[in-house]
């Protein structure tokens, strides 16, 4: 049975089917000693090449799937050049790469795998598979804001797909994608007036935070694979919304998020001095060390906060906590 030569690649397990393509692009990519083409196809007999080393599928049971809690500051890439990488942070033993991205200044929920079959489907929009956030605002939120990011905001030459936006608090609001376009909240509320002080992802699909410390990792477990994979499989541009019980349990696990978060300052600060006038919570105790101006970050569902001082207005907060035991290890990286 033949398969495409980038789906082949990525089974291998060295890298995504996009970066299959600008591989074979580069015409580092051989079929039986002869430059291979965008859209070959091969089969288990044929010998393919990548970079001068000799690639196999890995087996599916042998792929590699694990949930990480990105902490703010990491940039979500496979690029060896980049200082702080998702990869690099990590330091997993085997050849992973992340399903979709969040800002290096945002923090929370990505998954990663050694699986480049899968990407695709989770991340096209037409499936619509869900990714939930908490967000923080630098002012007031109002019904004309909400309802405005829930019917879709121009940007990037396009209007977002209406999505469902509730309010938290004044200054916080849950929002619920099936898209991922570049820095796609951040814009949303700029369009707004707001500027977005602090963003969290807390769910993709079926895996949420839960008993995840900020800077760890988890493999995921039989049960969570086999839900993912039963919903992948009925991924035909539609997607069945979830149950109440279920959106009820993904609430719960941000609820001290909310109950603890900061009041921001609700005026804008002005420009050259909007660094200096982010929102602070008065009161709150300093972190035990220093993160060369980069928020520090809480366990899931809570909100960084930092006293205001040398980096006033940054959101800071505890140090990682260690995820709990369970099927999935969690491993806490050197830093």
């Amino acid at each position: 049975m033949s398969t495409r030569l980038n789906k082949y690649i990525s089974e291998s397990g060295i890298c995504s089917r996009r970066e299959a393509d600008r591989f074979i692009e580069q015409g580092v990519v051989f079929i039986n000693g002869k430059r291979a083409h965008i859209g070959d196809q091969v089969t288990s007999k044929d010998r393919v090449v990548v970079n001068g080393n000799r690639i196999e599928p890995r087996a599916e049971e042998d792929a590699i799937y694990i949930a990480f809690n990105k902490p703010p500051g990491i940039t979500t890439t496979t690029e060896r050049g980049v200082k702080d990488n998702i990869i690099r942070y990590i330091k997993h033993s085997e050849r992973i790469f992340p399903i979709g991205r969040l800002d290096k200044d945002s923090q929370g929920l990505i998954l990663l795998t050694s699986n480049g079959d899968i990407v695709n489907k989770i991340l096209r929009a037409g499936n619509e598979h869900e990714k939930e956030y908490i967000v923080m605002v630098d002012k007031p939120i109002t019904e004309a804001f909400l309802e405005g990011m829930r019917q879709g905001v121009p940007m990037l030459g396009t209007i977002t797909k209406k999505c469902e936006v509730q309010k938290e608090t004044n200054y916080i609001f849950r929002i619920t994608l099936i898209q991922g376009l570049n820095r796609q909240i951040r814009r949303m509320a700029e369009y707004f007036g707001y500027e977005v002080v602090q963003l969290e992802r807390i769910r993709v699909m079926n895996i949420t935070l839960k008993g995840l410390g900020v800077g760890d990792w988890r493999e995921l477990t039989e049960k969570e694979l086999s839900d993912i994979f039963a919903a992948l499989e009925t991924s035909s541009g539609t997607a069945s919304r979830r149950t109440s019980g279920t959106k009820t349990a993904h609430k719960m696990a941000s609820q001290e998020w909310l109950s603890e978060a900061p009041r921001p300052k609700a005026a804008r600060p002005a420009a050259g001095a909007r660094a200096a006038a982010k929102p602070a919570a008065p009161g709150t105790k300093k972190p035990g060390r220093a993160t060369s101006g980069k928020p520090r970050t809480t366990t899931a569902g809570k909100p960084a906060t930092k006293p205001a001082g040398k980096a006033a207005g940054k959101p800071a907060g505890r140090a990682p906590q260690s995820a709990p035991g369970g099927r999935g290890r969690t491993r806490t990286p050197k830093r």
